[in-house]
């Protein structure tokens, strides 16, 4: 549905020529002129059709809250089909229109234009700020930018771009040595985002008591239980920690911004991405959808010089929105509320904007591996350039595929539809052959104008900077997502599930034999270790068995000899079973974790004292 509202002092129109199927009306109904309205031009569109319900209420809802704000009761509804190039049917459209003239006449002093005739009109349009605006109404309740309506229409062209600079048709290339990039070059080719079954992650996060879906609020949006937040915190520690030793000044911003912010509306119409809209007490809204906003904002009220540059902000941004379709909501890997690290870097010129991108490539490089993925084998690289950028800068792409270590996906566009000239993705290709990115960084050459960013030169000159947009990481609960499709993906391969020892929630699970070793137990102090009892009247076996079903990384049967000899049998999840002493395991695992953060366990030690969070 798309519509048109002009607040005007007049409407005045006259019906001149009947279509075939056109509504019955005497006469009289020809001619109608209203004083003083809101005149909404309606066009329904063929994505409404067998969705009236929720566009009325919809249009009828931005109906209300326009003619609150211009202080006017009286409506003209207008059919108009001219705003749309894929219109409904005229059976469907005119039942509609129907449909929001008789839920508006409730509150409003209501008139409807013909439906079905050629018609002469004149309007005398205010003229004030709000006196002339154009929405977007869809079944999600999203507001869908220029640059998604482009991104599915573009026409691109595929290639593999080899370690040796070779540009080869993805259609003549030879994926033998390479299946997963043959997977996931089938992926964003045919663009099949809709999960056809769940994703294996999820049944882990929810064994695991990671994370789970929320039923009490809108899809893609998930609770995370304590052994979750805790992974969840020590990623987001992570990652923030690395940027800042990179040199980027932490910030933090709004999560909402003015829709009719001049800037900001024109650069949401570049960003591929659904949002979510809201009316707040004084403007409309929208939910931010990345740190882009805040920052740039930030950016324009600040004195820079060139010796400032490259200028590194950043800002974890938990969280960001986005109206994901909903057959693409699946687990971790697409949400709708999610954190996202945005680190943006502020430079003179493309030059300069492509060497702080190999210096952030080896950055990110550093966070995927500490996370613990391997780098290049567990990720796919893909390339989305200009023709025109390509071919002046087809030696910086070639380097950095060889940076990479394997062939690269390349699309290329003859044309620029967005912001970006450039762009890179690390994906990660799940079990079910779907893929996701991760790492992104974008040369944009755009918003340093848009939002009247400016740099002043060596000469004394003020000029915008180029600017690039990196996620180091991606969103955290997708590394979450990657990391537990790999442990699956390893449990095929006959290797034991796992997570990395540093995010492990218990990195040691004691379990004592009888209540005399539970004395012992609970008298033994650990630091920087996450530990916990297994206290629960269950056997031996089951408890090892639960341990195991945990991903325990190291678990610790102590009895009489143990208690004795103060040496332990320690079941590690590797296979190996060794025999330590108290002090050389926590040493071991504070080895094994150097370097990486490190939070007390989220939950009570003694297994007894927690609740079951999912049955």
């Amino acid at each position: 549905m798309r519509i048109l509202l002009v607040h005007s002092d007049y409407i005045e129109y006259e019906a001149k020529k009947k279509l075939d199927f056109a509504e019955k009306i005497p006469e009289e109904k020809r001619k109608d002129r209203m004083e003083e309205c809101l005149v909404v031009f309606v066009s329904v569109e063929k994505r409404d059709e067998g969705k009236m319900e929720k566009i009325v209420e919809r249009t009828c809802e931005e109906i209300k809250k326009t003619a609150d704000l211009v202080n006017t009761k009286n409506i003209m509804v207008y059919p108009y089909v001219h705003l749309s190039s894929t219109p409904s049917s005229p059976k469907f459209a005119e039942r509609t229109v129907n449909a929001i003239y008789e839920r508006l006449k409730s509150e409003f002093n209501v008139k409807k234009s013909p439906f079905g005739y050629y018609k002469a009109f004149k309007l005398s349009c205010k003229g004030h700020p709000l006196s002339e605006l154009s929405r977007e109404i869809t079944a999600e309740g999203e507001e869908v930018s220029e640059a998604l309506k482009k991104e599915e229409k573009v026409k691109s062209s595929w290639y593999i771009l080899t370690e040796k600079g070779e540009l080869i048709p993805v259609k003549e290339y030879d994926f033998s040595e390479y299946e997963n990039l043959k997977k996931f070059t089938d992926y964003e080719i045919e663009k099949r985002r809709v999960a056809e079954r769940e994703p294996p992650h999820v049944e882990l996060m929810q064994r695991l008591e990671l994370v789970d879906y929320e039923p009490g609020s809108d899809p893609g949006n998930l609770r995370y239980y304590p052994k979750g937040r805790l992974i969840k915190s020590l990623l987001e520690e992570w990652v923030t920690d690395n940027v800042i030793d990179y040199g980027a000044m932490e910030i933090e911003a709004p999560i909402m911004y003015d829709f009719e912010h001049p800037s900001l509306k024109s650069y949401l119409h570049r960003f591929p991405a659904r949002q979510y809209v809201i009316q707040t007490p004084n403007k409309r809204v929208f939910l931010r959808f990345a740190a882009c906003f805040g920052q740039f904002l930030m950016l324009h009220d600040a004195t820079i010089s060139y010796r400032n540059l490259p200028l590194r902000l950043y800002e974890l941004t938990r969280y960001s929105f986005r109206v994901e379709q909903r057959g693409e909501l699946s687990g971790l890997r697409r949400l709708r509320a999610f954190t996202m690290p945005d680190c943006h870097a502020f430079v003179a010129d493309i030059e300069n904007a492509k060497e702080e991108m190999m210096v952030r490539f080896d950055l990110a490089k550093k966070i995927q591996e500490g996370v613990g993925l391997d780098i290049p084998e567990d990720l796919e690289l893909a390339m989305r350039v200009t023709e025109d950028f390509w071919n002046k800068n087809r030696n910086f792409l070639v380097e950095m595929v060889k940076r990479w270590g394997k062939p690269a996906l390349v699309e290329m566009w003859s044309e620029r539809i967005f912001y970006f000239v450039f762009k890179y993705e690390w994906n990660y290709v799940d079990n079910l052959d779907k893929a996701s990115a991760l790492t992104t960084d974008q040369i944009d050459i755009e918003n340093g104008k848009r939002y009247d960013i400016k740099y002043t030169d060596k000469e004394g000159n003020e000029r915008h900077p180029v600017i690039l947009h990196l996620s180091p990481s991606g969103a955290i609960e997708r590394i979450m997502y990657a990391l537990l499709e790999k442990a699956y993906r390893d449990s095929k391969k006959g290797i034991k599930p796992s997570l990395p020892l540093w995010l492990s929630p218990t990195q040691i699970r004691f379990i004592p034999i009888s209540e005399e070793h539970m004395k012992f137990l609970e008298n033994i102090r650990i630091e920087g270790v996450r530990y916990d009892i297994d206290d629960r009247n269950e056997t031996l076996g089951k408890r090892i068995r639960s341990a195991e079903r945990e991903w325990i990384p190291y678990i610790v049967v102590v009895g009489d000899k143990e208690v004795k000899s103060k040496v332990l049998s320690v079941r590690i999840r590797n296979g190996e079973n060794r025999e330590m002493t108290l002090e050389d395991l926590v040493t071991e695992i504070k080895e094994k974790t150097k370097g990486k953060p490190f939070k007390k366990l989220p939950l009570p030690i003694k297994l007894t004292k927690r609740p079951i969070f999912r049955g």
